[in-house]
């Protein structure tokens, strides 16, 4: 079990990135100073130097934060062995909407602010996002082999394109607005589904 000083200390962190997390998906990572998120926790610089080296590592610990989540979701929906890759497919696309809606900062943030990552930081996440499009791939591949999906298709092009539609929707999706997530999710997978099944 963890000590009460432990747990306060971990506390404290999780509110440092949940502050850094609103900061960054409303102003952006460059436009945000450290005194803004010490400022908006009444913490110290020191306290802040305590637990992250720089600005920027703390936008690594966010992406692999919300890309280890994913995976992790990703992986057992692969791995429910009572789905049609069909259905695999669906759960995936819904999974990401419902994360985006849950989280539309962190989304934002995960999207558009990687940018702003060293190329050394950058290396540092980008297997965990090469390896969730290369299971959706793998999904598409494997439904090709059933015989679910249409053969004569690029599975790994069709998995960027299926980001694509889908990751984007951080961007103008409104969570409690007239398109439900279920309804968003179907209006994707008709156009998705109608891709892979007609010739």
């Amino acid at each position: 079990m963890l000590k009460t000083d432990e747990k306060a200390g971990l506390q404290k962190k999780d509110r440092m990135i949940d502050t850094c997390i609103a900061l960054f998906g409303q102003k952006g990572f460059r436009e945000t100073s450290i005194q803004d998120i010490v400022e908006a926790n009444g913490m110290t610089k020191g306290t802040f130097y305590y637990y992250f080296k720089s600005k920027e590592d703390v936008l690594v610990y966010i992406h692999d934060t919300f890309i280890s989540e994913l995976l992790m979701k990703q992986q057992k929906i692969i791995q429910n062995d009572d789905w049609s890759y069909k259905d695999k497919l669906y759960a995936i696309v819904e999974m990401i909407i419902s994360n985006i809606a849950e989280g539309v900062d962190s989304a934002m943030v995960f999207f558009r602010e990687i940018r702003h990552l060293s190329e050394k930081k950058t290396n540092e996440i980008l297997p965990k996002r090469d390896l969730f499009q290369k299971n959706i791939e793998q999904v598409i591949e494997e439904g090709i082999e059933k015989g679910e999906f249409r053969t004569g298709l690029r599975a790994d092009m069709l998995s960027y394109a299926i980001l694509g539609i889908v990751n984007w929707s951080y961007f103008w999706y409104e969570p409690g607005g007239e398109v439900k997530e279920k309804e968003l999710t179907e209006i994707y997978m008709n156009m998705i589904l109608k891709g892979l099944e007609e010739g």
